[in-house]
This record gives structure tokens, sequence and C-alpha cells, in this order.
């Protein structure tokens, strides 16, 4: 161990060189080279260089999240995705008012009475006369849905459902079928409300309270009309 040094000659190279001297004497030997620690040098005698520790990317999430960020949303294709959906979630939402209240008991039962029907299978549309059951009212060219193959003749009486006086069909649907009318619907209306978030880039707004907001009111649009088509159906 003691054979072994302790220090090495390091030997510093000038960015000029000096000019060669007069009396051709060398320089001394402080001059020329300085030891330094065996630890801080390889065994050739270059100087050991701390290596810089590379960088590291970001992670997947947040650079996924950094371009949703930063990419705004052109405003021309999100205007015409949210006219039209909410256009289509406006009829879902008509189409499945009434059998949504028929489906949760707010309704009235009685018999209607078929007048005409037009059409075959799923092209069929009959009329009718409905009277409730307690005699409250009596509705005139209601349409009929759920009229059974074969019983479309004119004059035939089925027992059948209203929300009221106001609504405009009678339901002579019963049993799970009725459920398939207002159900898929309002799955409609959702799926209409998802497209609105996703094309109109609710979520790609900059900035957590714009995007919880822009969110809230794509979410609320749809919503809303759902709730106004319900209670005009009450």
């Amino acid at each position: 161990m003691d054979a072994v040094p302790r220090r090495v000659p390091v030997r510093q190279q000038s960015r000029h060189r000096e000019a060669p001297r007069a009396d051709g004497d060398r320089p001394p030997d402080d001059e020329v080279a300085f030891w330094a620690p065996i630890e801080e040098v390889h065994w050739d005698g270059t100087p050991v260089r701390e290596d810089v520790a590379p960088q590291r990317r970001a992670p997947a999430r947040a650079r996924r999240q950094a371009s949703r960020t930063s990419a705004l949303p052109d405003p021309l294709p999100g205007l015409t995705a949210l006219v039209l959906l909410s256009l289509v979630a406006a009829f879902f939402a008509w189409v499945s008012a009434g059998p949504f209240w028929l489906a949760v008991g707010h309704a009235r039962d009685g018999t209607v009475v078929i007048d005409h029907c037009t059409g075959g299978g799923l092209t069929q549309r009959c009329r009718g006369i409905f009277t409730a059951d307690d005699g409250r009212f009596l509705a005139h060219g209601v349409r009929i849905s759920g009229v059974p193959a074969g019983g479309s003749a004119p004059g035939t009486a089925l027992p059948a459902r209203m929300t009221g006086p106001d609504g405009g069909t009678a339901y002579a649907d019963t049993g799970p079928g009725r459920h398939l009318r207002w159900l898929p619907g309002l799955l409609a209306v959702l799926g209409c409300t998802a497209g609105i978030v996703r094309w109109t880039g609710s979520a790609r707004m900059p900035g957590r309270r714009h995007r919880r907001w822009s969110v809230a009111a794509a979410l609320a649009g749809p919503a809303l009309i759902t709730l106004g088509f319900l209670a005009a159906a009450w």
C-alpha cells in the first residue's frame, strides 16, 4: 500500500502559448504541473470530470396534459357540433319525456278507441279517442302507441294510459316494453352530452378553472333541455 502514489502530476495547458524564453531556461516545476490527489485523475493523468446527469423526460401523462392544455380548440367545428348535438338531444328528450313519466307511475288510466290506422309494422300510425277511467277528461285524435298486431281495426278498444289531458299520445303497451321507450332515448341524450364536451373542446381549455366552467356549461345544456321537455310532458 505504501508503494501506491498518493498524488500524480497534472499538466496545465494554457490557452496562449508563452513566448520562448530568451535565455533558453525551462520554467520552474510549479509552473509546469501541479500534484493532484489520485482520486481526481484517471490512470493516464487526465482529470476526472463530473458527469452531467441526463435530463429526464417528463412523464407521458404530463406531456399529454401539457399538449391538451396548450392546443386551443377551433371555434367553428365546436359551434357546429354544439348546434347539431343539441338538436339531436332535444329530439330524444322530447320522445322520451312522456314514456318516462308513464314508467315512474305518473299516468291516467283509461280506454282508447281506434279511429283509423295507416301503414303497417314499424311504420304503422294509429289515432283514436281516449277516455279516462275517472271521467275527468276526453281526448280526441290522440296518437296511439303500442297497438298489438291484428288489433288495429277501427273501433277496437284498448286499455291505455296518458300523462294527462294535455298529452298527445296514448300508450297501449304494458310490461317491460314500456321502459324501452324512454331508456334508449335518455341514453342517447347522455351520448350527445359527451359528444358536446368532446367536440367543443371544453376539456381542453387552458386553466383548471376555465375547464371546469366550460365542461359544466356543456353538461348543463342537454340537462336543461331534458328537464324542459319533462316539465312540458308532466
